[in-house]
């Protein structure tokens, strides 16, 4: 993947200012000489002085080194990237023999989730755990990423996030239509520091074992969400395993109402990187909603001049 080019010194340190009267440091700039991510600090300035809550996180693939970060300690809510645990979970039964991969489970077996996904609209009404994982992490099927949950557990995902180190991110519930009092307000937090960290470890082999980092890398290689930060690499969303021009890309977003996030890894031929992003902000129209977007594609324009 390259290595790094000597660091530059730093000659100011900006300020990240929030309407609500804290002040939080802006993301570091990246040593990489002239690639630096001047135009993300802007766009995430931009979002906390409009009140967001913004954390990010971009680390070197091959010495782990920090090339960017902003609050990246900060739990915040992170909707569908938290399948990634669970899929790891699944994947570790699998490999253990725990969980058949061709066991048939019914989609009637959990409450309907009518507001998104693809399987509520196929005529199978029953599928293997394994397809169901693709599901999964293809495109965010909440039916049956709640089936896998429910399946393996929730305890063991628990507990699985335990045994990878991860103490600010977890599986709070499953994809609910709407959340009433008795409920977890959201699918999943954690921090963009830990989501960088898991993502650089599926690809590095060290999630569990190299076979269940494989399969998890595998399955997000499918992901057809190249909206937010991936809107930037050119792939195409529904055949981007091989890409021509040797570009390494996996990720997992997640949406919930004023929540956007996304967390993944890309290599190119100068570096690799794994990174994570969250805002959280006020969805009070298209334009609230289109501004947290731009700073996603921005951050990944950036991405992409660091990695080629």
């Amino acid at each position: 993947m390259g290595t790094p080019p000597e660091p530059v010194e730093e000659t100011s340190q900006p300020t990240l200012r929030r309407s609500r009267g804290t002040t939080r440091r802006l993301p570091r700039r990246a040593a990489i000489g002239k690639r630096t991510f001047t135009s993300t600090m802007r766009a995430l300035e931009q979002l906390a002085d409009a009140g967001a809550r913004v954390s990010v996180h971009v680390s070197d693939l091959d010495n782990g080194g920090e090339v960017l970060a902003g609050d990246d300690h900060v739990t915040l809510p992170m909707g569908g990237v938290g399948v990634v645990p669970l899929l790891i979970e699944v994947a570790a039964g699998f490999e253990s023999g725990a969980l058949d991969p061709l066991e048939i489970i019914d989609r009637n077996s959990v409450e309907a989730v009518a507001g998104s996904g693809l399987w509520r609209n196929l005529r199978a009404p029953a599928l293997p755990l394994s397809d169901l994982a693709v599901l999964t992490a293809a495109t965010g099927d909440p039916l049956a990423a709640n089936i896998l949950l429910r399946r393996v557990g929730h305890h063991r995902v628990l507990a699985r996030l335990d045994s990878l180190g991860l103490e600010r991110t977890t599986v709070l519930d499953q994809f609910r239509d709407e959340r009433g009092p008795d409920d977890a307000p959201h699918v999943a937090v954690g921090t963009t520091r830990e989501l960088a960290a898991l993502f650089s470890a599926l690809v590095n082999a060290q999630a569990v074992d190299a076979a269940v980092s494989s399969q998890v890398a595998e399955w997000l290689s499918l992901n057809h969400d190249l909206t937010l930060i991936a809107a930037s690499t050119g792939l195409d969303p529904f055949a981007h395993e091989h890409d021509r021009h040797g570009l390494l890309f996996i990720n997992k977003t997640g949406r919930e109402s004023g929540v956007r996030a996304e967390a993944g890894v890309l290599a190119g031929p100068r570096a690799g990187i794994a990174y994570a992003m969250i805002v959280c902000f006020d969805d009070l129209s298209i334009a609230h909603r289109l501004r947290a977007h731009d700073a996603f594609r921005i951050l990944g324009l950036e991405l992409m001049e660091y990695t080629h």
